[in-house]
């Protein structure tokens, strides 16, 4: 059986995702396609070997629709004869196409796989893909009576089980912040992150390579003032359990972002001369309730854990997503994880979360610090839309 190994992955720096962040001026296709043609690039192979590149994004509509992946690569200058396809499994999308690309590769479907994820959140906005029109029908009202919420209560939700108060929340993500600004001080993201020219909103060209997201000043103090983002009173009756710790500050901003991973065989990457930097160990996919939605970390964890034998405890690194402080606080606090292990570097509270391609921005940081550290094994888990979450184990080499 073939093993599935990670030869590179890079992504972009973030950028704020509304009008004139970063790279808020540039189109989603030609974000991935600076990044599916750097990868190639970087790794000095003939595109035509690639056998499928599969790409994350959430919002597939306006400038990401169409199947984005297939126009980037054509935009980056593949070969017409590669094929592409863009998944959706919400904010764990390029975490998916990765799984898609390896278990390809595991199963002698694919030598070579890009998975990739592409996400621009400044022009192509949250909720725009629906239309106005809600995408439920009768059969998920009648189950659901009350009405499925949005990510905001459910974080909420979240904190409020887990008794989390406002202090707590606003504590881990200045932590994040923090460790992020000291990671881009000593250097550590500049091997996944890809320098890009691209234009301001007067056309002035500049080359954006330091995450736009981060704020190295940010403190708890300084986050205690901001008020809460999701307040709703008719939702404060629904939910009295609820005391609205949610804030701009301890949630994950608006990004803009695309990042990619060359996945192929071991085989493969012998025969090409090229080294592989890690492999994938395990996988896992759970749903949990929709309503909670963000707490399906937890399942997925506990199911990968039990497939690979391996306790939380062998594992050397956790990059938990950080779409609100209260989904990795609450997924550490189940299993007793070290705090000192989980998102290191800083997550995307600080570094951003640019929904597609968040999953394989993770990985990027994931498998660079096991190599600074020289860590065996990294876990990575990501909370998505509607209760469901992906796990994934890889194993430095």
């Amino acid at each position: 059986m073939p093993e599935a190994v990670i030869v590179d992955v890079v992504r972009l720096a973030s950028g704020k995702g509304k009008p004139g962040g970063a790279l808020s001026e540039t189109k989603p296709v030609e974000l991935l396609a600076h990044v599916l043609r750097s990868l190639v690039e970087r790794n000095d192979f003939d595109p035509a070997l690639v056998d499928d590149v599969i790409g994350g994004c959430v919002g597939q509509a306006g400038e990401q629709a169409l199947n984005i992946s297939r126009s980037a690569l054509l935009s980056a200058g593949f070969p017409e004869s590669v094929p592409a396809t863009t998944v959706d499994r919400q904010c764990g999308s390029s975490q998916q196409a990765a799984h898609f690309a390896a278990q390809g590769i595991i199963a002698g479907a694919y030598d070579i796989v890009i998975a990739a994820g592409v996400e621009s959140m400044s022009r192509v906005p949250m909720g725009f893909s629906t239309a106005g029109r809600s995408p439920y029908g009768p059969s998920i009202e009648a189950r659901y009576p009350e009405g499925l919420v949005n990510q905001g209560i459910s974080a909420e939700l979240v904190a409020a089980k887990w008794k989390f108060d406002r202090d707590a929340l606003d504590a881990f993500a200045a932590q994040s912040h923090q460790r992020a600004a000291a990671a881009a001080a000593d250097g550590f993201f500049d091997r996944e992150i890809l320098p890009i020219d691209v234009a301001d909103a007067e056309g002035a060209i500049f080359t954006h390579k330091v995450d736009e997201t981060v704020r190295a000043s940010t403190t708890a103090e300084g986050l205690s003032g901001l008020k809460p983002s999701f307040y709703n009173e008719d939702l404060a009756k629904r939910f009295p359990e609820i005391n609205w710790h949610i804030t701009p500050g301890n949630s994950s901003p608006l990004t803009d972002g695309a990042s990619a991973a060359l996945i192929m065989s071991d085989t493969m990457a012998s025969k090409l001369g090229l080294t592989p930097r890690a492999r994938f160990h395990s996988f896992s996919v759970a749903g949990d309730d929709p309503i909670f939605m963000l707490t399906a970390p937890i399942p997925a964890t506990h199911k990968i854990l039990e497939r690979s034998g391996l306790s939380i405890d062998d594992i050397d690194a956790y990059e938990v997503n950080e779409a609100f402080a209260s989904v990795p606080m609450a997924w550490a606090h189940e299993f007793g994880a070290d705090p000192a292990k989980l998102n290191p570097r800083g997550g995307a509270i600080s570094l951003g979360h640019a929904l597609g391609s968040s999953g394989t921005r993770l990985l990027s940081t994931l498998v660079n610090h096991l190599e600074a550290t020289g860590g065996r094994y990294g876990l990575q888990t990501m909370c998505e839309g509607a209760g469901m979450a992906n796990a994934t184990i890889i194993e430095r080499v």
